[in-house]
């Protein structure tokens, strides 16, 4: 069994009791640390690819230790101009071994479709609403304390024109006089 994980910002293929170097990650050296952004699990023929992501999938692991990287040499050169600049860098990695793939996410995908469409229809009815409370705060001291961004989207709901080239106080008598 293998798995495409993410780790780090970076997509690795991993197996039970499999050694990855990996871009250091926080904790001491013997924690145990465990990744949900498994992308992909591979059981034999039994393949199950996540949209991005599976859900409930799991991979665990023990960090060994933390470590440098090989050092790289980073050299710029113009020839003719008399400029030479020599850099080293050695990235800091961490030694992790793969405990565990639990691959137990196949189920809860189908629940998370449906959760969507119930966030659309509450995003609907929710918006009417937010209209009406800001028709309704047309006072100098709520006006005030908003900013141009939302007294032009005000303005805008209201059907005034120019509002694009208006100041903040301009936009404020605009709104008290609708």
């Amino acid at each position: 069994m293998y798995a495409i994980v993410e780790i780090a910002g970076q997509q690795f293929k991993v197996a039970k009791d499999q050694k990855v170097f990996v871009h250091r990650l926080a904790g001491e050296e013997g924690d145990k640390v465990s990744f949900d952004k498994v992308l992909l699990t591979a059981d034999g023929d039994n393949v199950t690819l996540g949209a991005p992501a599976i859900e409930g999938a799991q991979v665990g692991a023990k960090i060994t230790r933390h470590l440098k990287g090989d050092k790289v040499i980073v050299f710029k050169k113009k020839r003719r101009k008399g400029y030479r600049v020599k850099n080293g860098h050695r990235q800091s990695l961490t030694e992790i071994v793969i405990e565990s793939i639990a691959a137990s996410g196949a189920k809860k995908q189908t629940a998370k479709k449906e959760e969507p469409k119930a966030k659309k229809e509450t995003a609907k009815a929710d918006a009417p609403k937010k209209e009406t409370a800001a028709k309704s705060d047309t006072s100098a001291e709520d006006l005030s304390a908003k900013t141009v961004a939302e007294l032009k989207e005000m303005a805008k709901a209201k059907g005034i024109t120019g509002f694009s080239s208006m100041k903040k106080a301009e936009l404020i008598e605009a709104l008290q006089e609708k």
